[in-house]
C-alpha cells in the first residue's frame, strides 16, 4: 500500500499545498485550507480507469464524421427547453438548489417518464431506498422501469452502470459520493472533484446521459471547488423560495443549448407542472392602474416574458436614504437615479426608493432601466400609468435610450397578452405598423417623461 500523503486542500477553489498557510495561493481566500490525507491511485483503480478510457488515437479533423446529436425528451417540456431540446446522451448535467427546492422530485419525475423508453438508474446517497419509494408514491411515478440503488462508494455505482447498462442515470448527490482511493470524508474538495471525474469520463466513454445533484452553500453558490462547473456539460439552477409554489430553473451553463434559458414550473400535490404561459403568471393587469407599477418586456434565453416592475417612493426619515432592490441590481438602481437626476430633472434625495420585481423573478439585463425609472416616477408622482402599457429598455448615461435584442419578440409577445400599447427605444420601432399594439418610440429618458406629465 502506498504511504499516505498529508494534503491541505482549499475549500473555495481546490487547490493543494503541501503546508498549511491563511491564504490560499490559488484563489486568494483566507483560512479555507483543510487537512486531508490523500493516496496514490491503487492498482484497482488504475485498471478501472484504462478500461473506461481506452487510448485514443490521433485523427485527422476532416476525417471525423459529424454525428447526429440524440437527445431523449425529459418529458416536462419546460425542463426540455432548459436543456436545448432534451437530454443528449453522453453529456453531464449538474443541478443545483436550495434544500427543499425540488431536485429530487424533478428528476424523479423525469426518470419516470424518460423509463418508457429508455433504460434508467436513480442512485441515491442521501436517502434510503424506502424513502425513494415514498417520495415516487406520494407523486404518483412508481414505475418498474425505474431502478434504484442505494450506495455511495463511485467504484461500487461505476460496476452496477457497467452491469446494468442505463442510458441515463442520476446521482442525488454528489456531496455524497466518494471513493476508496481518498482518506478524506465525503463531501470534501478532494472527493468531490475525484468523485465527478470519474463519473464524467465514464458518460463520456459509454454515452450515458447523467444527472448530478450538487448542493448549494449559503450565498447560493454550488458547493465545492468551481472546477465542478468546468466539467459538466450543462449547470442548471433552482431560483425561488422554497415556501412559494413557483420554481424557476435556470441554465448557467449549456453547451447543448441557450445560456440564462429558463423552465417555470409550479409545485403541486402530484410534483412540479411546467407553466406553459409564464408572462401571464407574472402579470396582474389589475395592479398597472396603481401608481408605481408597470409591465416589463424582458428577454430570458430565448423566450420574451412580461413581468411586473413594481416601485415605491416614500419620505425617508433617514439622513442616508434608503436603496432598496429585490430582483434587480441595487447599484445599477443607483446608477439610474442619477441619470434621472441629471437628465430628467427629478431629485429623489430625500427619498427612499423600493424596487421589488413581482413573482420572485431575477432580471439581470439591461431592458428594464427604463421599466424602473417609469416606475419610481409614476410612483413619485402617485400617478398611474394604465393596464395596457408595457415597458422595455436601456438608458445611458447621457440619458439616451439605446436599443435592446429581439425586441420585435417583446412586442409580438405582449400584443399576444392584449396590451395595446408600448414604450420602447426608437431604435427598435418596428418596420410595419401593428394593428394589435401601438408602438412609442423615445430617443432619450427625458422625451418619455414628458408622455407622463
Amino acid at each position: 500500500m502506498p504511504k499516505p500523503k498529508t494534503v491541505y486542500v482549499c475549500d473555495a477553489c481546490g487547490a493543494q499545498a503541501a503546508q498549511w498557510a491563511g491564504q490560499c495561493s490559488g484563489c486568494g481566500a483566507w483560512n479555507t485550507l483543510t487537512e486531508s490525507m490523500a493516496m496514490g491511485r491503487s492498482a484497482k483503480s488504475t485498471g478501472l480507469g484504462a478500461r473506461l478510457a481506452p487510448p485514443a488515437a490521433v485523427q485527422s479533423l476532416d476525417a471525423i464524421a459529424p454525428e447526429n446529436i440524440i437527445r431523449l425528451p425529459a418529458g416536462l417540456p419546460e425542463l426540455d427547453r432548459v436543456l436545448g431540446g432534451g437530454l443528449v446522451l453522453g453529456s453531464v448535467v449538474l443541478i443545483g438548489g436550495d434544500p427543499g427546492i425540488g431536485k429530487s422530485t424533478l428528476l424523479l419525475q423525469t426518470l419516470a417518464t424518460i423509463g418508457d423508453n429508455a433504460r434508467v438508474l436513480y442512485v441515491t446517497g442521501e436517502e434510503s431506498a424506502q424513502q425513494v419509494a415514498l417520495r415516487a408514491y406520494r407523486l404518483g411515478t412508481v414505475s418498474g422501469r425505474v431502478k434504484l440503488l442505494a450506495e455511495t462508494r463511485v467504484e461500487t455505482i461505476l460496476d452496477c452502470i457497467q452491469r446494468e447498462q442505463p442510458q441515463v442515470v442520476v446521482i442525488d448527490s454528489i456531496q455524497t459520493i466518494y471513493t476508496d482511493d481518498l482518506q478524506s470524508a465525503a463531501g470534501s474538495v478532494a472527493q468531490v472533484r475525484e468523485s465527478a471525474a470519474r463519473l464524467v469520463s465514464f458518460a463520456k466513454h459509454s454515452g450515458v446521459g447523467l444527472f448530478l445533484v450538487g448542493h448549494v452553500t449559503k450565498e447560493g453558490a454550488l458547493a465545492g471547488p468551481r472546477v465542478l462547473e468546468h466539467m459538466v456539460d450543462a449547470v442548471l439552477y433552482f431560483e425561488g423560495d422554497a415556501s412559494s409554489r413557483f420554481r424557476i430553473v435556470r441554465a448557467i451553463k449549456n453547451r447543448f443549448g441557450a445560456v440564462n434559458e429558463i423552465g417555470v414550473f409550479v409545485m403541486t400535490e402530484t410534483g412540479l407542472q411546467g407553466v406553459a404561459n409564464p408572462s401571464a403568471m407574472f402579470v396582474n393587469r389589475h395592479s398597472n392602474t396603481l401608481p408605481g407599477s408597470v409591465i416589463l418586456a424582458t428577454q430570458e434565453g430565448t423566450r420574451p416574458l412580461l413581468v411586473e416592475v413594481q416601485a415605491l417612493v416614500d419620505d425617508s426619515q433617514l439622513s442616508n436614504p434608503r436603496r432598496v432592490c429585490v430582483g434587480l441590481d441595487a447599484n445599477r438602481l443607483a446608477m439610474l437615479l442619477a441619470v434621472l437626476h441629471r437628465h430628467g430633472g427629478i431629485a429623489m434625495q430625500g427619498q427612499d426608493v423600493f424596487i421589488n420585481v413581482a413573482g420572485g423573478m431575477r432580471i439581470t439585463e439591461t431592458a428594464s432601466d427604463l421599466a424602473v425609472l417609469i416606475a419610481t416616477v409614476s410612483s413619485f408622482r402617485n400617478k398611474p400609468l394604465g393596464d395596457e402599457l408595457i415597458v422595455f429598455g436601456e438608458i445611458g448615461l447621457g440619458g439616451e435610450l439605446r436599443p435592446v435584442q429581439r425586441g420585435q419578440e417583446r412586442i409580438r409577445e405582449a400584443a399576444k397578452l392584449g396590451f395595446k400599447r408600448a414604450l420602447i427605444p426608437a431604435a427598435n420601432k418596428p418596420k410595419k405598423k401593428s394593428d394589435d399594439i401601438d408602438v412609442i418610440p423615445v430617443k432619450s429618458l427625458a422625451e418619455a417623461l414628458e408622455l407622463f406629465q
